[in-house]
């Protein structure tokens, strides 16, 4: 038979039996492959993220249906490797006869072609699949941006991927929220027809029996409202009901699948102290458990976001729900921007006299200076970069205010260190210069100060909204003229009388400490990071409410501090911005701040509302 075989292939041309080769080795590849080397048609769609265990066991079977024979190959590629081997040592053992014997020549060749020819197939396949897989990822990144309502559900579109390059992330709206919980309302503006919804299961009918799946399902289908889960089943189901709710819509607005959202949220008692030591605490006995509500969707800068809050106030979530639900019944939602991002230090150096003081000040006006104390400044990071130094004289002492760009690091220990730099720098060209104290209160860090008000501090963000006149009239239960001059008389004209700093607003420390507690920013600094100016006024054309808040000095970061611990890191990734950025630096701090700002209005406008209808 062997024989028959060598004669064959002796009368075959080196061409025909190289197509032959090739032609075996392919044909081989792809009855190997299956079902899946046929493209991306069976790859599984890109599709929100579930609640429900079949649903997971169900993808979970998909993908490995899907999945080529690879084991068969893994045999194969042992008995042909093998087989090569053999093969090259038979022959190096009587090389010189093999030689010059043409029959056995021709049968080493053709052996060790076919070899080579199914490695090469091998790997060509194995790459094939792998980019299948990197396209079929980078379509369910892409795909999350087209999106319909379907029986209240969210389904997304699939999109032709045209380049293996990731496109940028996609944007999410989801629609308002379908029900926004407050402490009162006004009964002139309660309708008799509440809910347009027929399929709402009634209060009456116990829904204990069912799996939290199904309830959790029931209120994503908008048949059981999510702020009656206490009521209905107990404060601690509820909980764990409404995490899996929380979780469905993270994963539509971040278009993942990962089930981690939560997961370092915790929902009984724990801490890992391991974490806090050398960090964030000294002579720990323990820690105060704070409870945490999730608000949204809140529609801002085209995409829904979700934020936590900690806090023990009642009504405090439940209030600033039904603000961000007015803001998303609007067209555009929130937007917002940031107008400037410089965390300062203000070092207090003294002169030998206020003349030397003067001339230190004329000397840091100039660029070329500047430039002198932004390369010693960093120096000594890899993020920071020194923005702006304004000095101030007063008498002999000159109070050195740096201005630096911190990245996602709120900034404090990197604008300290480099203002240690900036101070030997300045010593240097200065002999006479004392450094009386690193801070020298004009940062200002933590108290109520003009400078912050003015100048800024942190991020300064500025955010918007119109809300239709019938969204304030059925949401909000109040009308846009009542809660315009509510706003004149409260947030303007009542703070000037007070003499408020930066404290033109009805509650803005509240929602600002609140999502501080949560994602593990520094409380105290609620002080200067709640300035904010809430104005409103109505629209001349069409009567609907215009409202904006200014808010100069928000004092943010994702990396360092309290966001490393897992509870405040899971808030953190609740928003999409733990950690830092390694793409654009200082990107999540950014998206954080603005988040923090669209928040606050959205706490302004509900409290204004339950104030102008005399609710409160």
């Amino acid at each position: 038979m062997a024989s028959v075989i060598s004669n064959y292939i002796d009368e075959l041309s080196s061409t025909q039996l190289y197509t032959a080769i090739v032609g075996a080795t392919v044909t081989l590849c792809v009855v190997l492959l299956g079902p899946a080397a046929g493209g991306n048609e069976n790859l599984p769609n890109n599709m929100l993220g579930t609640t429900t265990n079949n649903n997971d066991n169900n993808k979970k079977n998909a993908q490995q249906k899907q999945q080529p024979k690879w084991y068969l190959f893994k045999y194969i590629n042992v008995g042909v490797f093998c087989m090569f081997v053999s093969s090259v040592a038979i022959f190096l053992w009587d090389a010189s006869t093999y030689i010059h014997n043409g029959d056995r020549m021709t049968q080493f060749l053709v052996g060790w072609s076919l070899c080579l020819c199914y490695f090469f197939g091998f790997f060509g396949v194995f790459f094939i699949h792998q980019d299948l897989l990197m396209n079929h990822n980078y379509n369910q990144q892409g795909d999350a941006s087209d999106i319909t309502e379907n029986k209240n559900e969210m389904v997304p579109k699939t999109k032709e991927v045209k380049s293996v390059s990731p496109p940028p992330k996609a944007k999410v709206v989801h629609e308002p929220a379908a029900c926004a919980p407050v402490c009162s309302d006004p009964a002139s503006f309660i309708s008799s027809s509440s809910s347009n919804n027929k399929n709402v299961i009634s209060k009456d009918t116990d829904i204990t029996g069912m799996t939290n799946d199904e309830i959790a399902q029931l209120v994503l289908d908008l048949q059981v409202k999510d702020h009656e889960l206490e009521k209905r089943l107990d404060p601690f189901r509820a909980v764990t009901v409404r995490r899996l709710i929380a979780q469905h819509k993270l994963q539509s607005v971040h278009s993942s699948s990962s089930s981690a959202f939560l997961e370092d949220l915790p929902e009984g008692p724990s801490l890992d102290y391991s974490k806090v030591f050398g960090t964030n605490c000294e002579m720990v006995v323990g820690y105060v458990p704070l409870p945490v509500g999730m608000v949204g969707p809140l529609t801002l800068n085209g995409e829904s976001v979700y934020f936590p809050m900690a806090t023990t106030e009642g009504c405090l979530v439940a209030s600033t729900q039904r603000g961000a639900k007015a803001i998303s019944q609007g067209t555009l939602g929130a937007q917002a921007l940031i107008v400037k991002d410089g965390i300062t230090r203000a070092p207090c150096v003294r002169m030998a006299s206020a003349m030397e003081a003067a001339q230190l000040k004329l000397w840091c006006q100039e660029a070329a200076n500047l430039q002198v104390l932004k390369e010693a400044f960093e120096s000594t990071t890899s993020f920071g970069k020194l923005l702006e130094c304004h000095a101030t004289v007063a008498g002999k002492n000159v109070y050195l205010r740096l201005v630096c760009f911190s990245g996602d690091a709120m900034g404090m220990n990197m604008v300290s260190k480099g203002s240690l730099k900036v101070i030997e720098t300045l010593q240097n060209i200065f002999p006479n210069l004392e450094l009386v104290a690193l801070s020298g209160n004009m940062c200002t860090d933590k108290k109520a100060a003009a400078t912050n008000w003015l100048h800024g501090r942190g991020k300064s963000v500025v955010v918007e909204a119109v809300i239709p006149k019938d969204v304030v009239k059925k949401t909000l239960k109040t009308t846009v003229p009542a809660l315009v001059s509510t706003n004149q008389n409260k947030n303007l004209i009542g703070s000037a009388m007070a003499g408020a700093m930066g404290g033109f607003n009805a509650h803005a420390s509240n929602i600002v400490t609140a999502i501080f507690l949560a994602t593990g920013q520094d409380p105290a600094q609620n002080v200067e990071s709640a300035n904010c100016i809430t104005l409103m006024e109505q629209v001349e054309e069409t009567g609907d409410l215009w409202i904006s808040c200014t808010m100069p000095s928000i004092e943010v970061g994702t990396v360092g501090g309290g966001t490393t611990l897992p509870a405040q890191a899971a808030c953190l990734e609740i928003l999409g911005c733990k950690g830092g950025s390694r793409e654009n630096p200082g990107k999540n701090a950014q998206k954080l701040a603005l988040v923090v700002a669209a928040a606050t209005m959205a706490g302004e406008l509900s409290l204004m509302s339950a104030l102008a209808a005399n609710t409160l």
